[in-house]
């Protein structure tokens, strides 16, 4: 098994140690303060914030080493990837992709990437609230696109797999478009429910009858405000594009409240999306072979992730 450095300990970061070493491998890291490494330390894990030394390390061990560090954070990271372990197996955890894919072309261009995201998360942030269970069942998208390094893929697969996630193969660009309407969007929607429940300053009769519909829709309206800066804005092109698709429909319901008070198209098109979502959570698992001609085989990963298909792991 490939050993794993992770640079960044915070909720993603931390949980993938644990769930990594949990799975056998070896897996050490970095933290980006003296106290963060130490909490690590007192759990068992090998954490410093010397990048250097982690990545040093990494370029010895032929490791992969995975970025989960904020968008906004990651120049200086890639930049010390560069100097200290240029030709690594690079993944990441970053929630957008098209921006990282970028970034990595730019300063650490000669790193074997294959960017990766796993869809989980909570409000809460840190190494205190890594969980080597986060991961269990959630999707983990695998980039598919043209040129990647099919070596590098299968490793990063096989950490999804080590994880307990589902590997949903994607395009960059998809990947973005995607996540724009199904995570970026409703931290928003979060937001300004929150703010529209609150209401005017010292008036909380709203807040003070709210049960679980308002709990439920403004739970992630919790996490750290810089954090949610950090994905939305770096994912600014197809979150505006989200943003029109759902004023558009708030306008159409709007236009039908105030016209006839009939509000069922609206209703009925949420509760038949919600139950397709609810048709995904058991997807179809299909084997890939990755022994194909690259191109051919990355065009076959990226359809099926199209349909919402996993891939199904080696055997």
């Amino acid at each position: 098994m490939r050993a794993v450095c992770v640079l960044g300990a915070g909720l993603i970061g931390g949980s993938l140690m644990r769930a990594a070493a949990r799975a056998g491998r070896d897996v050490w890291g970095t933290a980006a303060s003296d106290s963060t490494a130490a909490a690590a330390a007192a759990d068992g894990f090998d954490v410093t914030t010397d990048t250097d030394a982690a990545l040093a390390r990494a370029a010895a061990a032929d490791a992969l080493v995975v970025v989960a560090v904020p968008l906004t954070a990651l120049e200086p990271v890639l930049r010390r990837i560069d100097a200290v372990a240029p030709a690594c197996r690079l993944t990441d955890a970053v929630s957008v992709k098209v921006a990282v894919a970028d970034a990595v072309a730019e300063f650490a261009p000669r790193a074997r990437y294959v960017g990766g995201h796993p869809m989980a998360g909570t409000a809460e942030s840190g190494w205190a609230a890594s969980d080597p269970d986060l991961f269990d069942g959630a999707a983990w998208v695998v980039a598919a696109d043209d040129g990647l390094d099919l070596d590098v893929w299968r490793d990063v697969a096989e950490l999804a797999w080590a994880c307990g996630s589902r590997v949903v193969p994607a395009a960059a660009d998809e990947h973005d478009i995607a996540v724009a309407r199904i995570s970026h969007l409703p931290h928003l929607f979060a937001a300004v429910l929150a703010s529209v429940g609150a209401g005017d300053q010292g008036d909380d009769l709203a807040l003070a009858l709210s049960a679980s519909s308002f709990a439920d829709g403004t739970r992630v309206a919790g996490t750290r405000p810089e954090l949610v800066l950090a994905m939305c804005e770096g994912n600014r092109a197809s979150l505006l594009a989200a943003v029109d698709d759902a004023l558009g429909r708030l306008g159409a319901m709007r236009g039908a409240l105030a016209s006839t008070g009939g509000l069922a198209a609206t209703v009925r098109a949420g509760h038949e999306a919600r139950m397709r979502w609810a048709s995904t959570r058991e997807p179809l698992e299909l084997p890939v072979s990755l022994d194909g001609e690259p191109s051919a085989v990355l065009a076959e990963l990226r359809e099926l992730g199209r349909r919402g298909e996993v891939v199904e792991p080696w055997k």
